[in-house]
This record gives structure tokens, C-alpha cells and sequence, in this order.
């Protein structure tokens, strides 16, 4: 057979992978509506490792990689999860008859609250300095009134605080919150809105506006003072697989440094190195390594992101510069047991690495 013959023939079976999977997400469809009329959960975990360890087996069988019979299977099944979860949250319509306003919402993650609001069935008003006055938006988020059922403050740290301070002056009726990524900028104004009486908490999703599936992701809830507006929020929520996490605000920062700051920087400090060498990238990328290739992954997704939003999580936390003096610190450690060719601390510091590492495991 002739390459363009054989070619024809790859074509044909690739259809028949893709009908083979629009049959698929048919079925998953179904499975989802049979378990929100029976009232079972979205996701079953022993279901799921049934279906891996099935396709491992049959990849052995047909001569296949099982690995690869794993990863497509892994990327079916959390399609089929984001589809289940986003039909749950349409078909339970928390919001039915309730009005939304998100502050900031034609930012990223203000964009992702605006759609999963209006997927709720929630009538959603977007203010933003970014939009033109229209039906539904408001340049202005004063313009907008709070007359709403649910107000989300999804603008920067610092403008945040000073939004939810003029939201306590004019007392909504309904649910705010905010969404930032720390808190410190944010407490005068929560407290000052739980003083006026508001149904005010504080959130932190630990996902980025890309996200479509929920699950296995998290979201944290910082109770201001008013637990039966934490208990609401979380309502809001209840149709998603989101793993939710109760915080203190005085703990959440604390925390946040480490987990945003830290890691933030250790990437930055990663491409600034790698812009900074001389080194042209695509030489480095032919002669990339596995470690290589994951670091500058990750490092890639944050040098695309916001930097004046980066640059805030670093400079509005008030425990921001612990994480990052320790930070340089380790880099120090490391720099000197080369240099001074001591092995016997470099292999320390592994080992406690090592050690803490399996903490988490």
C-alpha cells in the first residue's frame, strides 16, 4: 500500500476514535442524570480505578503501552467529571430568580465567577473598569447599585479593601465576599462590613481561571465574623466537587506566604536566572532534562501571568518576607557546601528535603 493509502487508513480509524468518544460523553451524560435523580455523588474514585486498571489490562492484551492506555483514559474521565459537575450546577439552578454582581468581573478569575454564576442560573451584572456601560455591566461599580442576592469583589488586593469599605457604608442586603489571594489588605473593610451588619466572608480559590473541573481542587473559606454568611458561600459551592477549607484569617496569610510567595518566587528567581544567563533558550532546549523541562513548566506559567497581581501577594503580605529571607537562605547553603566541596552538608540538606517531602505523601 502506498503512504497516502495508509494514511486514508489512519484517518479512518481517527473518526472512529472520535465517534467512539462522542458515544462516550452520550453515556457519561446519562450516568449524570441518572445520579442526580438517585442522589449520588458525582465522582466515585473505586469506579475510576476500575476503569485504569481495565485499560492497563486490555492496552497488555492488544500490544499497546499501558501507560498511554492510562493517560488517555485519565483525560476522558475528567472530561466526563467537568461535564457532570457543570450539569449539576445548571440543573440544581442555586441561583434561579437571584441576582449577582461581580465586581471586577471582566478580570481572569473574575470572568470564572461571572460564568459559574450565570451558570447557576443567577441574572449576573459585571462591573469593571474595562467594559463600556451596557445592559448587564457598568464601568462603574457604583453605578451598579447592591441591590443583589450575591456581591463578589474580584478586583486587585488594594482596591479591594477600599471597595468592601464603601460597600459597608451603603449596608447591601446580600452576600459578600471577596476572592483575593491575601487578606491583610482586606480585613479593615470585611470587619467593618460584619459591624454594619452585612452577610459578609472572605474566599481564596486555590485554582487558577483556566479551571473547569473542581475537583481535586481547593477553596478556602475565611469566616469574617458572620458564620451564616461562610455557611452560604458554601452553599453556593455545594453542587461542585471543590474540596473546601475552613481558615482563620489571621492564619491564612501566614500560610499563603509559603504557598503563593515562596513558590512564586523560586520561579521567578528560576527565569530571572535562565534570562540573565547568556544562554540562548533554544540551545538549552536541546539539551533539556526531565527536571529541566518540569521546572521551566511551571516557571513559564508564571512568567505569564499577572505581575503586578504576583508582585502584590509578595508586597502586601506582612509575613511575605519570612519565606522569602528563608529562600535565600537555602540558596546560600546550597552555594557554600559546593563551593567549600562539602558533600556531607549537600547530602544533608537532601535528606531533610527527603524527609519532609514524605510528610506530604
Amino acid at each position: 500500500m502506498s503512504l497516502e493509502d495508509l494514511r486514508k487508513q489512519l484517518t479512518a480509524v481517527d473518526e472512529q476514535i472520535v465517534d467512539l468518544i462522542a458515544e462516550r460523553q452520550r453515556i457519561v451524560g446519562d450516568i449524570g442524570r441518572n445520579k442526580q435523580s438517585t442522589g449520588v455523588g458525582t465522582r466515585d474514585y473505586a469506579r475510576e480505578k476500575d476503569v485504569l486498571d481495565m485499560g492497563r489490562q486490555r492496552a497488555e492484551q492488544v500490544g499497546i503501552d499501558p501507560d498511554l492506555a492510562e493517560e488517555v483514559l485519565r483525560k476522558l474521565i475528567r472530561s466526563s467529571l467537568a461535564s457532570q459537575e457543570r450539569e449539576r450546577v445548571i440543573a440544581e439552578g442555586k441561583g434561579s430568580g437571584q441576582r449577582a454582581l461581580i465586581i471586577g468581573g471582566a478580570g481572569k478569575m473574575g470572568g470564572w465567577f461571572v460564568d459559574f454564576f450565570v451558570s447557576q442560573g443567577f441574572e449576573t451584572t459585571i462591573a469593571d473598569r474595562s467594559v463600556d456601560n451596557a445592559p448587564g455591566q457598568f464601568s462603574n461599580w457604583t453605578d451598579a447599585g447592591v441591590d443583589y442576592d450575591v456581591i463578589v469583589v474580584a478586583a486587585p488586593l488594594a482596591v479591594s479593601g477600599r471597595i468592601l469599605a464603601q460597600l459597608a457604608v451603603l449596608k447591601p442586603r446580600g452576600l459578600v465576599f471577596d476572592i483575593g489571594s491575601l487578606k491583610s489588605p482586606l480585613i479593615d473593610g470585611l470587619a467593618e462590613l460584619r459591624d454594619a451588619g452585612c452577610r459578609v466572608t472572605s474566599l481564596h480559590p486555590m485554582f487558577g481561571p483556566e479551571t473547569r473541573l473542581l475537583s481535586g481542587h481547593h477553596l478556602i473559606f475565611c469566616d469574617a465574623g458572620v458564620p451564616e454568611a461562610t455557611a452560604a458561600a458554601k452553599e453556593l459551592f455545594g453542587s461542585t466537587m471543590v474540596e473546601q477549607i475552613d481558615m482563620g484569617l489571621d492564619d491564612h496569610d501566614r500560610l499563603i506566604a509559603y504557598v503563593l510567595g515562596l513558590s512564586h518566587a523560586l520561579n521567578i528567581a528560576f527565569f530571572t536566572a535562565l534570562a540573565e544567563s547568556g544562554e540562548a533558550a533554544p540551545r538549552l532546549a536541546t539539551m533539556s532534562s526531565t527536571t529541566f523541562d518540569a521546572q521551566l513548566l511551571v516557571s513559564a506559567a508564571v512568567a505569564r501571568d499577572n505581575p503586578h497581581l504576583y508582585f502584590e501577594i509578595q508586597n502586601l503580605n506582612k509575613f511575605g518576607l519570612g519565606p522569602l529571607d528563608a529562600l535565600c537562605e537555602a540558596a546560600n547553603r546550597i552555594r557554600e557546601s559546593v563551593a567549600g566541596s562539602d558533600e556531607e552538608g549537600f547530602v544533608e540538606l537532601m535528606e531533610k528535603g527527603r524527609q519532609y517531602m514524605a510528610l506530604r505523601s
